[in-house]
This record gives structure tokens, sequence and C-alpha cells, in this order.
């Protein structure tokens, strides 16, 4: 039997590919997940490179859309698509851990604007919503993670 897989956001394990061309590594992480098969994960990159415009998720009635904050171009279905390529790929991942607070991959922690930008809740960035519905109790940030591994391995 081989590894157990995690996909865990790229930034986190040191790629620079957030927005500002940066990286948000985190080493604890990184040393806790070394028993498992790291695949990288950042959907924003392929679509519209690095560094890119700031994007954030903006709730259109009842629909949340991701829009980029400049130009207000929507990316909602180029996200989609490399998450849902990403899913495919590996439907037998066993963990997920997402960057908190990212428009793409924020579990619960990212900033939900109305049409003003004004924020007016917290809740899953586009990425985070998709794999919450396919890997059900399997979805972590870098902060939450640790609790789950402690008791999983």
């Amino acid at each position: 039997m081989g590894k157990k897989k995690a996909i865990v956001s790229a930034c986190l394990l040191g790629e620079m590919v957030r927005y500002d061309g940066k990286t948000k590594v985190n080493e604890q992480l990184i040393e806790a997940l070394k028993v498992y098969e790291i695949i990288p994960f950042c959907p924003e990159d392929p679509v519209m490179g690095t560094p890119r415009e700031r994007i954030s998720v903006v709730e259109v009635g009842s629909v949340h859309k991701v829009i980029v904050d400049s130009t207000k171009v929507e990316v909602t279905t180029a996200l989609t698509l490399q998450t849902q390529m990403m899913m495919v790929a590996y439907a037998d991942a066993d963990i997920i851990v997402l960057k908190s607070k990212s428009p793409s991959c924020g579990f619960g922690t990212t900033p939900i604007l109305n049409k003003d930008g004004e924020e007016i809740r917290r809740g899953n960035g586009l990425a985070a919503q998709l794999f919450s519905e396919k890997f059900v109790g399997r979805m972590f940030d870098e902060h939450t993670v640790f609790d789950y591994l402690k008791s999983n391995g």
C-alpha cells in the first residue's frame, strides 16, 4: 500500500503562487505531512498567472462569483474547472489542506462581499466549497489540520 495522499495549497508548501508572487510557507505543516504524498494545488496560478490581480468572492443574488477586483472580470468558471480537474485526478486523496482566508481555498474563512465590496460574512472559497462537497470530513485549513493529524496520523 502506498502513502496516504494530501492535496495541499501550493503557497503553504513554499511555492511562489500567491497573487503577490510570494508564498505563505508553513514549515510545521510540511513536517506534519511528511508521511503523506503531497499534491500541490493552486487553481488561480494556471488561470491568471503569478503575480496577478486580487480576486474576491462576491455574492450576486444567491450565487457566489469570483471576480477580479480591479477589472471586475469574472473567473468563476475557469477556477471551477481547475478545481474539478484536481478532484478527478486525485479522487483518492485522503485529506485536503487549504489556505485559510483565500478566495479560492478558504474553508469557512473567506470574506464574502456584496456588490459594493463590503464584507457581509465569512464562508468558503470556490475551491474549498467544491472540495467540501466531495471530501466530506477530510477538509482542513493550515490551522485545523493538526488536531486531525494527532488522532489520525
